[in-house]
């Protein structure tokens, strides 16, 4: 077992233990903003730079690593890509403006967090991958389709879900309200869920351990979050719908 492979294992126990902490412990930014874990960051600046690295670090792999240009691992970079450009430029812009801020703790704990994986993931396409893994039999293939079509999907619902949040109020309103549309009718995170699909559809199109790794980061991640959301709207508002799951629809 090679050194790069210890990494990518060890990271993955972590993604495991972190999972299980957060569900007791809540991230405090967002609807659960709290100013007791030192000082802060303004909310539209803090998510342009703890996601700038992941997007910095996959296109410098892609232009100047060693092989990502003589197969069709460019692919793979490019839906890479394409996911954090908006999460690093694009979604800071819509959402509104507000007073609420992010912890630096969080935001430096994020920067870490997309280094690591962005590092993995970019050093194994480019520096450890044979062109014979990313060729047109690949690209071809069963396994490769289906992760992708995955992939959209997870990555329409995520969108779609950030927008419904994004416009949930009308101009100078104030405070939560619930969402109604879309899958919020059938769980209480879809934008969540659709980033675990989305990622998952990844890891099956990459097929290897450092995607695997993020795609279990992701679910470590965030099926916590969507725990914590959805018990923060049953505080929130009595008349929260009862019938609504966590984040995957009929089960959890």
């Amino acid at each position: 077992m090679s050194v790069f492979e210890i990494i990518c294992l060890v990271w993955l126990g972590v993604a495991v233990v972190v999972h299980f902490v957060m569900f007791y412990v809540t991230a405090p930014f967002g609807r659960h903003t709290s100013e007791n874990w030192g000082p802060m960051v303004n909310n539209k600046l803090a998510w342009v730079l703890m996601e700038f690295p992941s997007l910095a670090i996959m296109t410098y792999f892609l232009f100047w690593g060693t092989n990502s240009m003589n197969s069709f691992a460019w692919v793979v970079f490019a839906l890479w890509i394409f996911h954090y450009f908006n999460r690093t430029f694009v979604y800071p812009l819509r959402i509104k403006a507000t007073s609420k801020k992010m912890p630096f703790a969080i935001m430096g704990n994020a920067i870490l967090f997309n280094l690591m994986n962005a590092g993995l993931n970019g050093y194994f396409l480019s520096e450890i991958a044979t062109s014979n893994q990313y060729d047109i039999t690949w690209l071809q293939s069963p396994t490769t389709i289906i992760g992708l079509v995955i992939f959209f999907v997870g990555l329409s619902i995520n969108w779609r879900s950030d927008h419904i949040l994004i416009n949930l109020r009308k101009p100078g309103e104030t405070g939560y309200k619930i969402p109604h549309k879309f899958l919020f009718k059938y769980v209480s995170s879809p934008n969540l869920m659709g980033e675990v699909i989305e990622w998952a559809g990844f890891a099956i199109v990459a097929w290897n351990l450092p995607a695997l790794t993020f795609a279990v980061w992701t679910y470590a991640n965030l099926v916590p979050r969507a725990k914590n959301h959805h018990d923060w709207y049953h505080k929130k508002f009595e008349n929260y719908p009862k019938e609504r799951k966590v984040i995957f629809p009929f089960i959890y």
